[in-house]
């Protein structure tokens, strides 16, 4: 209740408003609620945080003198915000001629100006306390006079000038790292050394090593690692084997994309006497290589993820145990970690077990293969993976039913030619058997996840959470898709029953790419915790990761965390604060990831079309705003601004309510979803910006 009441205030920070007006704006209904409220803001007032002026209340004008915060720019350098440590002050803007000497990612000092009505707080910042950034990645230029990197990140929003004394063998387009940023006038730019050389700039290689630079990502490991990494034997012992549920015999395979080196799961079923259905999912043992105190383990933990940069891979684990040791290579003795379900044929689990066991793939499938033996309804093991696709579609509808979100994000593919410059792009095909897969994975992600629970004191454990969505940004949703025609009812969005009911009316419509992404944008973000709270998106009640150990922490983390709580084994032990520490990273690096691979995809984007200048195009509206309207590429997916002053057929207004522009001439409207025809002409690589124009009509 407090923090719904603060969020509200700070978004009206000059309001004053009564008691049962705020109720009806919070939506408030019963006695209890309303009784709780006045108390809250009884205490908020006590606490200075809010003001009584006759019956109604106001946010408190606070003397909060000099904040401290991190200072975000957004992507063009025009203004930025400072985050604020404190939760009553939304945060400051910051406008370009108030930024000072500060760059993006400083801790910095803020002073406040007066308040604006409904607006967020303003101030300027007067001191840079900490460089967010030690090192900046960028391309070296060179005028007559001297001699600068430019940022690859645009957020780093001045040039940084470099004395020629400290180019270290440098040359003009070399893709560099600049350290030891000193900037004392905002007259002047910003000074730096260049202490590592990239290559050149557009190379291949280039880009993957400035990519990995940019966010703080090592693409080798440490010497200690390797050195453990090749004491680990090949061969698994007659002992250890002993020790496991032996399913070699199993007719056991595995299904990944065509490209995939690191096969982390296989599958299995089988048909039982009484007619139930045993489904196998058999996940590598990774953690039986990793101890929790090797420099293999620190290291992991310090990766926590592997990134997916477009043709590269960046893992979180050396290659001899992704690639080789852990990965489930066909006809190759393997350890596992098994999760053997016993469905009934309308998929509602009778019992399972969750076990060590040691397996042999009889076969390596891709996705494409499963595919068109299930379409041809022949081919090796057809008579089983019809059977898994069966369930499969079971589990989906079942998941459905209790409020599941189906998702679909677009996937953009590209075919790059041997010096990795992009041929072609196209967007990914979901198929049945990507489904067959990700069914299963969910079943027994969940499974073990309530396993834990089943104690009346479970074990501190490592869970995927997903809170339910911001009202504020409910808000923002349903209005959006009232200007597409769509009904949205905001009140009753803490069911996810509500978003799926709202995707399913949209599919195979042309907004149906755009809503889902807007969908996305309105959620919380899925998170690692050991607060449970459950998957609002996947309506679980309990989930967690467990079937990718080979390229994420978490899932090795609760392979560890599941045998100890399994086998009463406490020969490694984490307490509640190590877990914590471990979901923390582990969401963290996550994000970084995610970053990371899309801005691999956006270079690759603008690279295929930087030789297309002058080709037309078919687009989506992505997006409004008062400088003009991005649009994305029905093929690629690229995305790219027409700017504003592009439109000359007429004078635009900008509706920010109704997410769209109106000539007010013509009447005419561009709004988000429209599809739209459009002409390239520029693709700029260095500055990441793509710049169409619309065709007329």
């Amino acid at each position: 209740m407090k923090k719904e009441i603060k969020a509200f205030f700070n978004s009206h920070p000059s309001l004053k408003i009564k008691t049962r007006e705020l109720a009806n704006r919070l939506d408030i209904e019963t006695n209890y609620e309303y009784a709780e409220l006045k108390a809250v803001l009884h205490k908020m007032t006590k606490e200075g945080i809010l003001e009584r002026q006759g019956k109604r209340f106001v946010l408190a004008n606070q003397d909060f003198g000099n904040l401290e915060g991190k200072l975000e720019i957004l992507d063009d350098g025009s203004f930025g915000f400072v985050n604020l440590n404190d939760s009553t002050i939304k945060d400051v803007f910051i406008a370009e001629r108030n930024l000072g000497t500060a760059l993006h990612g400083d801790r910095v000092k803020v002073e406040l100006f007066a308040k604006k009505k409904g607006k967020n707080p303003e101030g300027q910042i007067i001191e840079v306390l900490e460089r967010g950034k030690k090192e900046i990645v960028g391309t070296l230029k060179k005028t007559k006079a001297f001699y600068f990197v430019i940022p690859d990140d645009k957020k780093m929003h001045r040039d940084i000038y470099i004395p020629k004394n400290l180019l270290n063998g440098a040359t003009p387009n070399d893709k560099v790292v600049v350290s030891g940023i000193e900037w004392e006038s905002k007259l002047l730019n910003p000074e730096g050394e260049i202490i590592e050389i990239l290559g050149k700039s557009g190379s291949y290689e280039t880009e993957i090593n400035s990519i990995a630079k940019e966010f703080n990502v090592d693409v080798d490991f440490p010497a200690s690692v390797l050195e453990e990494v090749s004491l680990i034997p090949d061969t698994i012992s007659d002992k250890e084997i002993a020790k496991r549920i032996d399913l070699r015999d199993e007719d056991i395979f595995t299904i990944d994309p065509d490209d995939a080196k690191d096969f982390d799961d296989a599958v299995s079923v089988e048909v039982l006497n009484n007619g139930n259905y045993s489904v196998g999912i058999h996940i590598a043992d990774v953690s039986h290589y990793i101890p929790q105190k090797s420099n293999l383990y620190k290291e992991a933990f310090k990766r926590a993820t592997s990134i997916y940069l477009v043709g590269k891979v960046i893992p979180m684990l050396p290659e001899k145990l992704s690639n080789n040791i852990c990965s489930l290579v066909p006809n190759q003795d393997r350890l596992t970690y098994s999760v053997i379900a016993e469905l009934t044929p309308q998929c509602s689990i009778v019992n399972y077990k969750i076990k060590k066991s040691v397996i042999n793939s009889k076969r390596r499938f891709t996705y494409d293969e499963v595919q068109e033996i299930l379409t041809k309804n022949e081919g090796d093991f057809f008579d089983k993976l019809k059977l898994l696709n069966k369930i499969s579609r079971t589990l989906k509808k079942k998941r459905n039913q209790s409020g599941s979100i189906n998702f679909h994000t677009s996937e953009v593919v590209f075919k790059l030619d041997e010096s990795g410059f992009p041929v072609t792009a196209g967007v990914k095909e979901l198929k049945e058997s990507h489904s067959l897969i990700e069914e299963l994975m969910l079943l027994a992600n969940k499974l073990v996840a309530t396993h834990i629970n089943k104690s009346r004191d479970p074990q501190s454990f490592v869970y995927r959470i997903h809170d339910v969505p911001d009202p504020e940004k409910l808000n923002e949703f349903s209005n959006f898709v009232k200007t597409l025609g769509y009904n949205f009812d905001k009140n009753n969005a803490a069911r996810p029953k509500e978003f799926q009911q709202l995707l399913t009316s949209a599919e195979h419509k042309p907004e149906e790419a755009l809503l889902n992404e807007i969908a996305i944008r309105s959620m919380a973000k899925a998170v690692y915790s050991t607060h449970n709270i459950g998957h609002y998106g996947l309506a679980f009640k309990y989930y967690s990761h467990f079937t990718s150990p080979i390229r994420r922490f978490p899932d090795l983390i609760v392979h560890k965390l599941i045998y100890n709580y399994i086998e009463n084994d406490s020969s490694e032990k984490f307490g509640i604060k190590d877990l914590d520490k471990i979901c923390d990273q582990c969401s963290a690096q996550e994000r970084n990831a995610v970053n990371a691979e899309r801005l691999s995809i956006k270079l690759k984007q603008i690279e295929l079309l930087s030789n297309k200048i002058g080709e037309e195009f078919f687009a989506i509206i992505s997006g409004i705003t008062n400088f003009g309207i991005f649009v994305k590429l029905s093929e690629s997916l690229a995305e790219g601004l027409i700017k504003i002053r592009d439109l000359d057929d007429d004078y635009y207004l900008y509706d920010e309510k109704k997410y769209q522009l109106k000539g007010r001439s013509t009447g005419k409207i561009y709004r988000l979803g429209d599809k739209v025809e459009v002409k390239l002409i520029r693709a700029d690589i260095e500055k990441r910006e793509i710049d169409f124009v619309l065709l007329k009509e």
